[in-house]
C-alpha cells in the first residue's frame, strides 16, 4: 500500500476506508475530506487509473479485489484511464480548504484532474 499513513484505525478498517473513499472519488470525481485522508487516496486512485490504461484480465482482477462496485471498476477501464492515456501520473489534485468547524481538522477537496 502506498504512504504509511495509519489515519489512527486498525488495518482493517483502515483498508476499508481507503477501498470506500477510493470507489467514491472514482465514481464521483470528487470529494471533501482531511488532508491526510486525501493523500492517502490520491496515491491509492493514480495507482489504480495507471493499473486500468492496460486493459487484460489481470488488471480487471486487481482492480476487483480493491473497488467496492464493479459498475466503477468498468467505468474506469472504459471512461476514465483512456482519458488519461497521454500522462504518466499526476491524475488527482488535492486543494486545501482550511479547518473543519468541529474540530479544527485540515480539510482538503480531492478531484479527478
Amino acid at each position: 500500500m502506498p504512504g504509511t499513513r495509519k489515519l489512527g484505525r486498525a488495518a482493517a478498517h483502515r483498508n476499508a476506508i481507503l477501498r470506500a473513499m477510493v470507489t467514491f472519488l472514482l465514481d464521483n470525481g470528487k470529494i471533501e475530506t482531511t488532508v491526510s485522508r486525501a493523500k492517502e487516496v490520491s496515491a491509492m486512485t493514480e495507482k489504480f487509473i495507471t493499473i486500468a490504461k492496460v486493459e487484460n484480465l489481470h488488471n480487471k482482477r486487481l482492480a476487483f479485489s480493491f473497488i467496492t462496485k464493479e459498475d466503477v471498476v468498468n467505468k474506469l477501464f472504459k471512461e476514465i484511464a483512456p482519458k488519461y492515456a497521454d500522462r504518466n501520473g499526476g491524475y488527482t489534485r488535492i486543494t486545501k480548504l482550511g479547518p473543519r468547524r468541529g474540530d479544527a481538522a485540515e480539510m482538503a477537496v480531492i478531484e479527478l484532474v
